[in-house]
């Protein structure tokens, strides 16, 4: 007689470590995405709330990367011309007129890697960015959420 498997990750840190990685990678400039393995465990019958703040958590800190990168590789950017000033003025001024606003997009693919990196380069408030991000970064994952329990059998 076979004994029926037992689940991955039920009860695991690993789980939660592995998630965490996951989103963190996928908010930095490499591709990637923690939304398949959010699924997975929540059919894992893993605690939704810890899995909503896990991800959350990893999704931001992976975006201050970014936002740090951005801070700190300006001067180098400029220096080897990879960007111009005058785009970097003209990004300014859109983040000026738009900024919070622009960073409620974070949570999307393609554009919201690159708006958290021109937030550091701008030099936006960190604080005001780790809350607007992880706001956003945490309504994304609620959603997946609400659309699993929605769609599950």
């Amino acid at each position: 007689m076979r004994r029926p498997s037992k689940p991955l990750f039920r009860n695991s840190p690993v789980a939660y470590f592995s998630l965490f990685s996951i989103a963190f990678a996928s908010a930095t400039l490499l591709p990637g995405g923690s939304e398949a393995l959010f699924l997975y465990l929540l059919s894992e019958s893993l605690n939704p709330f810890v899995l909503l703040c896990v991800a959350t958590l990893g999704n931001t800190s992976g975006a201050f990367v970014n936002f740090v990168l951005g801070k700190y590789a300006l001067d180098f950017a400029l220096h080897k011309g990879y960007m111009k000033t005058a785009h970097l003025h003209k990004a300014s001024s859109l983040f000026a007129k738009y900024g919070a606003w622009t960073l409620l997009f974070s949570w999307l693919p393609i554009i919201g890697d690159p708006l958290t990196f021109v937030a550091g380069m701008l030099r936006y408030d960190w604080r005001k960015f780790i809350l607007i991000v992880g706001f956003a970064k945490g309504i994304r994952y609620l959603f997946v959420y609400q659309a699993w329990l929605a769609l599950a059998p």
